[in-house]
């Protein structure tokens, strides 16, 4: 994280200046600044509009601005503020919305919404790992890299649709899903080669670091360095609750529930357990901690999620210290 947002955040945690809760739609943004006795206010989605709220916001010392990841729609705001000094948070639309409830506002509305992430962000700059909820810079090269692994998994729900589609078709139009089935086999190597030489050109030695880990390909690589930009960031535990393969407890006074893990990133986590399922037949430290687990009496899901969070926090400390899988070392 650059520096000044590190001294923003800083100063933001003694004082708690000016705290700003963002509603992305498609077409428009509404904003809303706590502490002010204005309404929210409405911008277009687009980059005049961006500039517009960038060059409101900066006077105004700004201690968080808070938006809620929107399918790609708040990407090009959260980029545009971040590159004029201010911290974005996007959060989980989930988490959001849950707070609202806590809050007992039922009604939603986006000036309602925008007012709710603001004062979600009032309790965020009061943690003090309010660090990892802000989101990390992107540039060009990674958003690009971020749009061709989307589109690659579009093409590949398209292509298992087409392929579904042959079971229950009469024979007769069987020639027509087999030639988009074709097609769209030609766009996915088209794809995937482009992915393949953008993540060669612009992030070589991220790439050559994680592939170094038996389990993880090409594929698997370019979607945690577009889609993960945390990896290296955070601790162990911080990681592996952000993908979703942390346990969760689920206690109450006498009661011990049975733990589970949910929420996270849902792609990034279904590219790690493909990761997981070859790491646990190919690579010598998952495949005995599988086994192991397996002798024990844990059911075989669950020790593959078990796999799936040392594999993950496995990386993430190499990518941290720049330190390739070491065979003698993980095998230990």
């Amino acid at each position: 994280m650059p520096i000044r947002h590190l001294a923003r955040l800083a100063k933001c945690s003694r004082n708690f200046s000016r705290l700003v809760g963002i509603d992305v739609a498609k077409a428009h943004i509404d904003v809303f600044v706590l502490d002010t006795n204005n309404s929210a206010q409405r911008f277009a989605n687009d980059a005049q509009g961006h500039w517009a709220l960038a060059a409101l916001l900066q006077p105004l010392d700004v201690g968080l601005v808070v938006m809620e990841a929107t399918g790609g729609y708040e990407a090009a705001l959260a980029c545009a503020l971040q590159a004029a000094g201010l911290p974005v948070a996007v959060v989980n639309p989930r988490q959001a919305r849950d707070f609202a409830k806590s809050m007992g506002r039922l009604a939603k509305t986006d000036a309602v919404d925008a007012r709710m992430l603001a004062e979600l962000g009032s309790v965020l700059v009061r943690r003090a790992d309010l660090a990892r909820f802000v989101r990390p810079v992107a540039d060009e090269r990674q958003q690009w890299l971020a749009a061709l692994v989307t589109r690659r998994r579009q093409l590949l729900t398209m292509l298992n649709c087409e392929r579904q589609r042959l079971q229950i078709t009469p024979k007769k139009l069987h020639p027509s899903i087999k030639a988009i089935v074709a097609a769209i086999k030609v766009q996915l190597d088209d794809l995937q080669a482009q992915m393949v030489e953008h993540v060669r050109e612009h992030f070589g030695e991220l790439d050559r670091l994680l592939q170094s880990a038996a389990g993880i390909g090409a594929v698997a690589s370019a979607t945690m360095i577009a889609q993960l930009p945390e990896l290296g960031r955070l601790n162990r535990r911080e990681i592996a609750a952000l993908v979703g393969v942390a346990p969760m407890a689920n206690d109450s006074g006498n009661s011990k529930g049975r733990r589970r893990v949910q929420g996270g990133r849902f792609e990034i986590r279904r590219v790690l357990y493909m990761a997981t399922l070859t790491a646990a037949r190919y690579n010598r430290a998952i495949k005995a901690f599988y086994e192991r687990l397996k002798a024990a009496g844990k059911l075989p899901k669950l020790a593959l999620v078990a796999c799936m969070r040392k594999l993950l926090t496995t990386l993430n400390a190499m990518v941290r210290t720049r330190k390739p899988w070491d065979k003698s070392l993980h095998g230990a």
